[in-house]
């Protein structure tokens, strides 16, 4: 019997000139970066200040957070789209995602998220497979096109650089940054609870998902909704427009009982069966032709005959 072993796909022997230059390239890029940094430190206030005019744009606190469901219950926190942003604001901080190895014979990628506060010299970095399969209600369906393998890499990888940016960037101030985002989200940016409240579930109908359902969700009416409650509506929102999670699962449909089937159910009413007419006082057992109750047991009789 023989036995055949899978190896994996070689690495190319050769470099191409454009693959040598751009190693030569990323590694002068980094180099200056560096010296850079350590030449023009953050301002740690303006640095602040940024951050917390950042976090008060309405438009990004709609974004600041996500929401998924796992192991029967719903996971939340803070998104990649808000710790890009503190990235930014904060400086001299390099991040990224790097796929270094696609192997089609097994259908994965090896990739590499990293995050590197190039002032402070602390990086954080993690190396990890992402299959080329896509979970669908129908259990896991591998990836053959090239946009869906991409795209399944990048979103793998993004909670991995979101995690390693929020690993480099001080605690606080990304609490601080999620508290601000929170409050944002209840303010609305200035617009009052009523109108925000009309906005948010016209948005939902768009989705097909009634007020029923969301009034279910929150716990209360539409008139007795606070702004917490409708902070939270929206990170749900914003979730189900990115894919984080399904509409159906964060809003299932409402259950008719049996009592309220039988309630709704118009009952029918019996019709009462119609009064035979009198006869008009003729001698009993004969027949009169101009007499109304001699004339309905005659028809009674007929309809009983063609019976």
């Amino acid at each position: 019997m023989t036995t055949s072993i899978e190896r994996p796909a070689a690495t190319p022997a050769r470099i191409g000139q454009g693959t040598a230059v751009e190693q030569s390239r990323a590694i002068a890029q980094v180099q200056a970066a560096v010296l850079i940094a350590q030449q023009c430190p953050r301002d740690v206030p303006s640095a602040l200040a940024e951050m917390r005019e950042s976090c008060a744009q309405i438009r990004l606190a709609e974004k600041a957070f996500f929401r998924f469901p796992r192991a029967g219950s719903q996971v939340s926190g803070p998104s990649i789209h808000l710790a890009r942003e503190l990235a930014r604001a904060w400086g001299n901080l390099d991040y990224g995602l790097v796929e270094m190895r696609r192997d089609d014979a097994f259908k994965q990628s090896e990739m590499l998220a990293f995050a590197w506060d190039l002032q402070r010299n602390t990086r954080n970095s993690s190396t990890f497979i992402v299959p080329h399969v896509r979970d669908s209600r129908k259990g896991p369906e591998v990836l053959t096109d090239m946009r869906d393998v991409y795209e399944n890499n990048a979103n793998n990888g993004a909670r991995r650089v979101r995690e390693a940016i929020f690993a480099v960037l001080p605690r606080w101030v990304v609490d601080e940054a999620i508290e601000l985002c929170n409050k944002t989200l209840q303010n609305g940016g200035g617009v009052p609870l009523p109108t925000r409240i009309a906005n948010a579930v016209e948005k939902f109908a768009d989705m097909k998902i009634s007020v029923d359902q969301l009034e279910a969700k929150v716990g209360l009416p539409t008139g007795k909704w606070t702004a917490v409650d409708l902070a939270q509506l929206t990170v749900i929102y914003g979730s189900i427009q990115r894919g984080e999670v399904k509409s159906e699962d964060e809003f299932p449909p409402r259950r008719v009982t049996a009592e309220e089937i039988t309630a709704s159910t118009p009952k029918s009413k019996s019709k009462p069966a119609p009064t035979a007419p009198e006869h008009n006082g003729h001698e009993p057992g004969t027949f009169d032709t101009d007499c109304p109750g001699c004339e309905y047991s005659r028809e009674m009789d007929r309809k009983a005959a063609e019976q």
